[in-house]
């Protein structure tokens, strides 16, 4: 049986380990949290490296941008400095991929349900695929890259201005910036400060990093789709009590837990067992053959309803 390990700076309160069968391979998933103890995570890396077949990269991205030119993150790249045998994959050829086609396939199951078509992305460079799938699919944009990255009150319309802030800001940030400067990491994750309401109001759909969702939403969010990946059972248990009428994940989700991009893509990287990262379109013949697709829940009939009758 393969194992794949997500290695987390986030809170250990969202660890899970399950078993699953994936294109005929028996796997485990696992996600351990270090509650932002970098030292922990680097322990951790160094420790398994070798006795796991793929490690997923958590609570930090090891580089940032487009699908053409992309940022490394020196801090992350730290945390891996002393692994040199197992393959680490932090999501972003399934945020490429995956993610690039998302709303595409969400449009054809209930397009007509999401209207007006405006949607919020918190962060475009952390999720540019799923930020052109939305374009693609017609939907008036925002970018919170400067909101909830910078927690700057400036926000962005078209890919073009995350372009041009990303070329002058992406560099300076990647080389200087700690990690807890860029992401919530441990208890951080679980603390919400509402801010930048007007433009969670203003969207239908609130997409990107559920991390980044949870740590400035409001109390409501009546009626909004929620379109990100990493949920656990509590995290979809909160969008449905603001208010939320869909949760739609990008990644599939067992026994309650949808895991994030970097564990699946992880997951795919050991079924492929060539012990690298897979190109986008080794990844894409392995998204066609388990046809993995968005995982669209329900959580409010009654604000559907009120919705249709309007």
């Amino acid at each position: 049986m393969k194992r794949v390990v997500s290695v987390s700076l986030g809170s250990t309160t969202r660890d899970k380990r399950v078993e699953v069968e994936l294109l005929g391979e028996q796997l485990v998933l696992e996600r351990i949290g270090t509650n932002g103890d970098i030292k922990k995570a680097i322990a951790l890396y160094n420790k398994l490296d070798g006795q796991v077949d793929a490690f997923g990269m958590g609570g930090i991205d090891l580089a940032v941008g487009t699908q053409d030119h992309e940022y490394p993150l020196h801090a992350a790249h730290r945390l891996i400095e002393g692994v040199t045998k197992t393959p680490v994959l932090d999501g972003r050829g399934l945020k490429h991929t995956l993610e690039r086609r998302c709303m595409q396939i969400v449009e054809q199951e209930i397009g007509d349900r999401l209207r007006p078509k405006r949607a919020m992305v918190n962060v475009a460079l952390d999720r540019y695929g799923m930020a052109e799938s939305l374009i693609e699919a017609g939907y008036e944009m925002v970018f919170g890259d400067f909101l909830f990255a910078l927690g700057l009150p400036i926000p962005l319309h078209t890919l073009r201005g995350v372009n041009a802030v990303a070329s002058v800001l992406a560099p300076l940030v990647g080389r200087f910036a700690s990690i807890d400067m860029i992401y919530p990491t441990g208890e951080k994750q679980h603390k919400t400060t509402p801010r930048f309401v007007k433009w969670y109001q203003w969207a239908t759909v609130i997409a990107g990093d559920c991390s980044y969702t949870k740590r400035h939403m409001p109390p409501r969010l009546d009626g909004k789709t929620i379109l990100t990946n990493t949920t656990t059972e509590a995290d979809v248990a909160r969008f449905r009590e603001a208010g939320a009428r869909y949760l739609i994940t990008t990644t599939p989700r067992y026994q309650g837990r949808s895991f994030g991009t970097n564990v699946m893509e992880a997951a795919l990287v050991a079924i492929a067992g060539k012990g690298r990262r897979l190109s986008q379109s080794e990844l894409l013949a392995m998204i066609s053959e388990m046809d993995l697709r968005p995982q669209i829940e329900t959580l409010n009939t009654q604000a559907c309803d009120n919705r249709e009758r309007m």
